[in-house]
Order: C-alpha cells, then structure tokens, then sequence
C-alpha cells in the first residue's frame, strides 16, 4: 500500500480509499479525567477549608521577616553550592589519582558525608564547640597564632553553610568524576604525547570538556540545595524556615505560615529551574555527544605526526628523529 497526499486518507493498490479508524485511547481519558478530579477536590478541600485564614497568608506573603529569610535562604544556597563545587572537583581529582593516599582519603570522605544524614551534619557544626571549645590557628611547635570562641565564630549561618557545602561535595565529586571519566582517553594521551604534565593535562583539556557534562546536573543540585536549607530552622540559621516557624510559634498561624514559606520556595525552584533548562539548552547538546572529533591536543599532535610521516628527503628515519622535539614545541603552543 502507498500513502496519498493527505495523511489521513490511505489507498490500496487500485488506488480504492482505505477507511482509517482512528484507535480510541479511553483509558488515557479516563485517567485524565480522574486526576483533574482529584486535583479540583484537593484544590477545593484547600481553598475552601475554614480552618485555613487566607487573609492572614496575604499579610505574610512579604512580611519584613519573611524577606529577610528569602535573601538568607538564597545566600546559603549559593555559598553552600560554590563550597560544594570546589571541594567535588578537588574529591573527583583525588578519586582519579594514582596516588593511593589520596585515592584512599577522597573515597573515606565522600563515603562518610554520603553515608550520615544532612541534619545529623548540621547539628554537629552548630554543636562544635563541645569537642573544641577554641578554634586555634598557630604555627605548629610554636605560641605564633590566633585563637577564636568556637560559639562565636560557628552561628547558625556558618554552620549551615559549612554542614550543607560538605555534605554537597560528596555529591558533586561522584558528578564531577562522571563528567571526565566522560571524556575520550585519546585526549589526555595527547596531552600525554605532548609532554603535558598531569595538573596543566586536567586544567587545558580535560576539565574543559567535563565541564559541559558538569554544569546540567549542577543546577538539580542548587535547587535541591533551596529546600534542603529548610533544615537549617534547627540550628536557628535566620532563614526563612526558621523565620516562619519564629512567627507562628508566637501567633500560632502554623498552617498560614507554612504554605507562605512553600509559596516562596515553589517561586524560587521555579526560577532555577528556568535557569537550569538555560544551562542544559546550552551545553547539553555537547554533553550528549560523549563521541566527539578530535579536541585540541589531539589535533595538534596530529597535525606535528603527519609533518614528520611526510619525508622530504627519502631518509623517513632521519625525518622522525626531531619527533620528541617537535611534540614538546606543540606541547608549548598549547599551553
């Protein structure tokens, strides 16, 4: 059988029309139907609830206290996330190393804070000053220092901005080790071949290209971040959990003030999520392509290996002798 012109209409061999019977999908409407049920009945049971003083939920939409808590909220989170990013990239090199020790240490840490629950973390930061009560920096054999009350250098913010960016990194470093293990091993032994050293080989190409497969999944990790600081109400980190909950201990308006707080995370996962489908639009395509041409050092190694296959004399051994000479020459325009 042949298609016609128009897509609906389908003819046999004689060119007969052929009736097409569109399939009718009455499960799909029927679970359509009952989830726009359930959803109205939710909706309305919500709205229309008496115990609930919508009034009360528009006076503290933007209550000062409120505000405050947002701007807190997001400054923790972007803190905690930049902390997070640094140290995963750190973990992820050591995870990657040859070197056992720090193989040894980055696999022990990230196993650790992955393995205990972030609000364990958290109180054992704000409680840190019953196992040191004094933070001492000093040169080591020497009185040569500065000494800090652990109370007053370890606040609520502090502490939730330390006990979320360590917890985080754990989570960042198996992310960033995906995103390099993700990059062709042809690329770093061309930078190998070049005469690169092991740091300017993951500064110059390798981290480059991880980057692209990075970034994405670093965006599920912030907004995730954005409700997990709701946790920091126990260790008093002024956020705007913890302002929410001050205010309806003392006006009892828990239902009022929780679903303000939610409004106002819902808004800010909105808004990064708007911005995480920007980042993924950006490098995913990249990222997908996990099979891509030859990078950077790849093709100046290329280009220096042909110059050398191409003898102009007759004598290809002699041609090949300056080889290494020539590879460290690519190896310094690369770099």
């Amino acid at each position: 059988m042949r298609h016609s012109r128009s897509p609906k209409v389908l003819t046999g061999p004689e060119g007969e029309p052929i009736p097409v019977v569109r399939l009718k999908h009455l499960g799909r409407w029927v679970l359509g139907a009952l989830a726009v049920a359930v959803f109205v009945w939710f909706m309305n049971a919500l709205i229309a609830n008496p115990n609930i003083n919508w009034g009360k939920v528009a006076e503290y939409l933007f209550f000062p206290k409120i505000i405050d808590g947002i701007w807190v909220t997001l400054m923790i989170s972007v803190l905690a996330t930049a902390l997070g990013l640094i140290l995963g990239v750190m973990l992820a090199v050591m995870r990657l190393a040859h070197n056992p020790v720090l193989n040894w240490f980055s696999t022990l840490y990230i196993w650790f804070f992955r393995g205990t629950p972030v609000l364990v973390q958290l109180i054992f930061w704000y409680n840190l000053a019953f196992l040191f009560p004094n933070l001492v920096l000093k040169i080591p054999f020497t009185n040569i220092g500065m000494m800090w009350d652990t109370n007053t250098v370890m606040t609520g913010f502090n502490a939730a901005m330390l006990g979320l960016g360590l917890n985080m990194a754990a989570y960042f470093a198996e992310t960033v080790r995906a995103g390099i293990q993700a990059v062709d091993e042809g690329q770093s032994e061309a930078a190998y071949a070049l005469g690169m050293t092991p740091g300017k080989r993951m500064r110059k190409i390798v981290l480059p290209q991880a980057l692209r497969i990075i970034i994405p999944p670093t965006g599920n990790e912030f907004i995730s971040m954005l409700k997990t600081t709701s946790l920091v109400y126990v260790v008093a980190g002024n956020d705007l959990m913890t302002n929410a909950s001050q205010i309806y201990k003392q006006n009892n308006l828990i239902m009022e003030l929780l679903i303000v707080a939610s409004l106002w995370y819902m808004l800010m996962t909105a808004i990064a999520t708007f911005f995480q489908a920007k980042l993924e639009a950006k490098f995913g395509r990249d990222a997908v392509r996990l099979v891509r041409p030859a990078g950077l050092a790849q093709r100046a190694l290329d280009q220096k290996m042909a110059k050398l296959a191409d003898p102009t004399d007759g004598a290809e051994a002699s041609a090949l002798e300056p080889a290494s000479g020539d590879v460290a020459t690519a190896g310094k325009e690369l770099s």
